[in-house]
């Protein structure tokens, strides 16, 4: 994703009144990425260990035959993905709304983006 940034003050100030406010959330989360040095979902790929964050936008509990598992898609800015938690039900400060940095390696399955079991840290949110 390519995207010029306003120069000045006022450029940035009159961007930010324009602008729509998933436009300047996503922004503002792209720059949260970038500055804990952490790789933009965009720009992951299948088999690499990547370290991501971003805001927990939904966490949904998945009752399989098998093993149950936990969901939760994290956006930060530039993507998706859905980190899965195998046999769990619940994981307390896993809710919608939550910061969280996750580590683990890429993968994709029935065509979405996804880590398996990753390690995570909830961030304040």
């Amino acid at each position: 994703m390519t995207e010029t940034r306003p120069a000045g003050w006022w450029s940035r100030t009159i961007h930010r009144i324009t602008a729509d406010d998933q436009a300047i959330d996503a922004q503002e989360l792209r720059a949260g990425s970038a500055s804990a040095g952490c790789d933009r979902v965009s720009a992951c790929r299948k088999g690499e260990v990547v370290t991501v964050t971003g805001r927990l936008k939904s966490v949904v509990y998945t009752p399989r035959e098998t093993v149950p598992t936990l969901e939760a898609e994290l956006f930060d800015g530039s993507g998706s993905v859905t980190l899965v938690w195998l046999g769990r039900r619940r994981i307390p400060g896993i809710e919608p709304g939550r910061s969280l940095t996750a580590r683990g390696r890429f993968a994709a399955f029935d065509g979405r983006q996804v880590i398996y079991n990753p390690w995570y840290e909830l961030g304040a949110g």
